[in-house]
């Protein structure tokens, strides 16, 4: 169901984009993934509904649970991520959630980037506290700081390689030796780079989260979370995660871990938090990111090479401060670039506009607002990966619930312009750009 099957060995990225985990429907013979708009399934007989909610069958007993369309979409990301099964949600945040919940006890801690998106930052730092789960965030830049942050109660590290909202990459390779050393698992956020441009499964990480409602779906028309597991990592190892390796109530003391195997942090995401939190993904919305998926290779090409040419005309332009972009030469990341993300360090970054007469913070500020609110072709949303460039000014909306000193930690600071850098031509994007700047006086 969210398992990858045998049938996607061997096949390379693109043919596994369009085909993994679908096959034609067996009634009407549709080719595409069928959009399954329902609640519930007409079980066969007692002992089949039995064993479905005893888990000791796989299969559809309700759409908060298991939807086939939504299956399709779950066995296809854990295909691209070269996982051994996945979990989809309502969003990235319920996918966030859902990991956690399913590793975390109330008094459990664990440790993140402070390079993230802001709205982790904020859920991670503030709402989670409510239940009890303390994050401490580290500057990931220097690995090591994983792991001087780690204490007895840390379950988890927590990263975005490629950084929201832009330019950093981080050392993934050391970060994941300090993982191991602790006996705690490393999880990434791998929206940013999309499974084509970085597998941080493959470089040792044991969980890899999406919010698929940007480069996997690719359009801005559907939400989306998911959740991957590579099936590698050891529960029983140290006594630290209960969750995982003590009977489970609701299960008649079934132990996940011991029951499922390699698949076994999936099934209880699946079956405890997805089942009693309700963040289910729509059938439809699994449907248009299904879709999104099928063209995911051909879109990042293009997006990298669009980001590659936007970012170098702006590092020459005269009111432009500078340019975080990992695939520029001056960047103190491109070498890590070069290793993680060797088709190219995405279409996501960030730039400081001049600060304009008054100069300092404020100026900066100014400067920033005035540039979004001056450009035409792109547009002044919060969202990325969409075909459509974008562009936000993080100060004054993703980033505007941190104060000043975490901003700029986050690489959002007042002067921060980010872009998502689209499909469209190229020359017009930087015609726009220019347009833009010209307007802001440095």
């Amino acid at each position: 169901m969210a398992d990858r099957g045998k049938h996607q060995t061997g096949f390379g990225f693109e043919t596994r984009a369009i085909h993994a985990g679908a096959r034609p429907e067996p009634v009407t013979g549709a080719r595409n993934t069928p959009i399954y708009q329902t609640t519930s399934y007409v079980f066969e007989d007692v002992e089949h509904a039995a064993d479905l909610f005893n888990l000791s069958r796989f299969g559809f007993l309700y759409s908060r649970i298991t939807n086939p369309t939504v299956s399709v979409l779950e066995e296809r990301v854990a295909s691209l991520e070269n996982g051994r099964a996945a979990v989809a949600a309502a969003s990235g945040h319920a996918a966030q959630f859902l990991t956690f919940f399913t590793l975390l006890e109330a008094g459990d801690e664990f440790v993140a980037s402070r390079n993230l998106y802001g709205g982790s930052m904020t859920q991670f730092g503030l709402s989670f506290k409510k239940l009890g789960w303390n994050c401490h965030f580290v500057d990931a830049t220097d690995p090591e700081n994983f792991r001087r942050a780690i204490t007895p109660n840390t379950k988890a590290l927590f990263l975005e390689v490629l950084a929201n909202p832009g330019g950093l990459v981080i050392d993934l390779q050391a970060v994941v030796e300090i993982g191991r050393d602790a006996g705690i698992p490393v999880i990434v956020d791998n929206t940013m780079a999309s499974p084509y441009l970085h597998q941080p499964l493959d470089w040792g990480a044991d969980i890899a989260i999406h919010s698929t409602t940007k480069y996997l779906s690719g359009h801005g028309t559907s939400m989306g979370g998911v959740v991957v597991e590579s099936g590698k990592f050891d529960w029983t190892k140290g006594g630290k995660f209960p969750s995982m390796t003590e009977p489970e109530p609701a299960y008649h003391g079934l132990t996940f871990h011991e029951t499922f195997g390699d698949f076994g942090f999936t099934t209880k995401a699946r079956a405890v938090a997805l089942r009693d939190f309700g963040p289910a993904l729509s059938p439809m919305n699994a449907f248009l990111t299904i879709t999104g998926i099928e063209t995911l290779h051909l879109r990042m090409e293009r997006h990298v090479a669009n980001a590659q040419t936007v970012a170098e005309f702006l590092e020459s332009h005269k009111n432009v401060a500078w340019v975080s972009y990992a695939g520029l030469k001056s960047s103190p990341y491109r070498e890590l670039a070069q290793k993680y993300l060797p088709k190219g360090p995405g279409a996501v970054f960030t730039f400081g506009v001049k600060g304009g007469p008054r100069g300092g913070t404020r100026g900066g500020y100014e400067a920033g607002v005035k540039l979004v609110e001056t450009v035409e072709l792109f547009s002044h949303l919060a969202n990325v990966g969409d075909t459509r460039s974008l562009i936000i000014h993080p100060a004054s909306t993703t980033h505007r619930q941190l104060n000043e000193e975490q901003q700029i930690g986050a690489g959002a600071g007042p002067d921060v312009i980010r872009l998502s850098v689209g499909l469209e031509s190229v020359d017009d994007l930087i015609r726009d750009l220019d347009q833009a700047l010209g307007q802001v006086k440095s």
